[in-house]
């Protein structure tokens, strides 16, 4: 039986997802998450949608039978275009999904250009090209697939000469076309702020998507009385199911620092 002492499951292919559990950490202290990465099959971006449905499918139905989460959230710009909607139509408990900012990003544009940075399974999907027609009248949106940058954060390259020069190629067009917002269409991009930073200038918003995750989240936990209540409660846990664990144990450390104290176990569905 859901209660509010049941965990929060957080499924990304890789280790980008850990932007948005920093986000839900600091948005909902008290809650317990479990956190899932399928580095071993990473990146998901250039599998197609049913591939990636199936592998949802798997993870969720473990999540729910094995650890009783009380939601789900899709850590995962390419999960939430290939599968939110059918996870929804027979998930037990609340689906949080992710997508690009789109909609504020055209009412916050002065200059109604904006950037959109993203994997090409995001940017190819149907999922994405209903965002646009929603909300991206009156402004012109630069969509841009970044094949590479999921792999550089997943090894651990933030900042090194070959992550700038990936940067600088996807950026380029987007700085010359007076963009004023730029889109993290990815979970794994925000590691690369810094970077990114130094190609765009300071004067270019940049948007990621953890923050608005986390809200969504805490509204449907409230919505369905499964919030813990962060006054009275102790701090909330964080234990990480990785796929290839061995392989990215170094760069999980560097992103989750804590994670040396918390349990990390190799995923094995």
């Amino acid at each position: 039986m859901l209660s509010a002492q049941c965990p929060v499951g957080v499924l990304d292919s890789g280790l980008g997802g850990l932007s948005v559990l920093r986000a839900l950490r600091q948005e909902l202290p008290a809650e317990n998450f479990i956190y899932c990465a399928d580095s071993g099959n990473a990146p998901w971006g250039d599998k197609t949608g049913q591939w990636v449905r199936n592998r949802c499918d798997t993870i969720a139905h473990w999540f729910l039978d094995v650890h009783h989460v009380k939601m789900l959230v899709l850590a995962c710009n390419t999960a939430t275009a290939a599968a939110a909607d059918h996870l929804r139509e027979w998930s037990p408990v609340p689906v949080v999904g992710i997508e690009p900012a789109v909609k504020p990003a055209v009412k916050m544009s002065r200059t109604h250009v904006v950037g959109v940075l993203a994997t090409a399974g995001t940017i190819r999907s149907e999922r994405y090209s209903r965002l646009l027609s929603r909300f991206s009248a009156g402004a012109r949106v630069i969509s841009t697939p970044a094949p590479g940058l999921m792999e550089c954060v997943e090894k651990g390259e933030f900042d090194t000469p070959r992550t700038r020069a990936l940067l600088t190629k996807y950026l380029t067009p987007i700085t010359e076309a007076n963009v004023d917002i730029l889109v993290l269409g990815c979970t794994h991009y925000p590691f690369l702020t810094a970077a990114i930073r130094t190609i765009v200038g300071e004067a270019v918003k940049i948007i990621e998507p953890g923050p608005a995750v986390a809200a969504v989240a805490r509204t449907r936990l409230t919505e369905r009385g499964l919030l813990k209540n962060a006054d009275t409660a102790e701090a909330g846990s964080d234990i990480f199911f990785i796929n290839g664990v061995n392989s990215v144990a170094g760069v999980l450390n560097k992103l989750w620092p804590q994670a040396a104290s918390e349990t990390v176990t190799e995923l094995t569905v």
